[in-house]
């Protein structure tokens, strides 16, 4: 590897930058996205038993006690449930705003390293090309020896670019989908707690309010 590092020429050194910003966010993005994942449904149901059994206070503590975008933006709600369901609505978008935000982060970089990478490396091969026919128009001959490194070089920056790209894109487009998949558990829990206080608002004939 080291061997084939040195004949790949200067532009294997930013490809190597890249590929290690590659992986280093890839690692800290994976972390970030499991710690967010969490059992919606059984989260949802705890905090539905807590507001029946407890009032939003026993609600919010479990949210406190909870990791993950959900328990957020559940927790920036009930802090508001005190003055209507309106307020709590306002309080869950603008807490999600944030937690999307946060879930993104980090992205642009995997995008950018899968797109640079493979232009590095036909960068690299347009420089091993230039160095072949150099080597061409000195000797005035064509000779496989003279070209041979040069050719040598572009070869390897092309498929170290392409070994780049490829599992980042891919690791780039799981987290996507990671990603959507979190969303759409925010949004469709988001609306269920807002039910579920709109029918306690109901019930008592007022809006909801945290115990002292």
């Amino acid at each position: 590897m080291v061997e084939l590092f040195i004949k790949g020429g200067p532009f294997m050194w930013p490809l190597l930058f890249s590929l290690i910003v590659g992986i280093a966010v890839a690692f800290v993005k994976f972390w970030t996205l499991t710690r967010a994942s969490i059992n919606t449904r059984k989260f949802l149901a705890k905090i539905k038993g807590a507001l029946t059994t407890g009032g939003v206070d026993a609600a919010t503590e479990i949210c406190v006690n909870t990791r993950g975008p959900v328990a957020s933006i559940f927790h920036a709600g009930l802090l508001r449930a005190g003055r209507g369901v309106e307020h709590v609505e306002k309080a869950i978008e603008g807490a999600a705003t944030i937690e999307m935000a946060f879930l993104e982060r980090g992205m642009v970089w995997l995008a950018t390293v899968a797109n640079i990478a493979p232009l590095l490396g036909f960068l690299g091969t347009v420089s091993g090309m230039i160095k072949a026919f150099e080597a061409i128009a000195l000797a005035g001959d064509i000779e496989p020896s003279l070209v041979a490194s040069g050719i040598s070089e572009a070869l390897i920056t092309t498929a170290a670019g392409l070994a780049i790209a490829i599992p980042i894109q891919a690791l780039h487009n799981f987290f996507v989908s990671r990603i959507d998949k979190l969303i759409i558990e925010m949004e469709e829990s988001s609306s269920d707690l807002i039910d579920t206080l709109t029918e306690i608002e109901q019930r008592s004939g007022a809006p909801e309010t945290a115990r002292s």
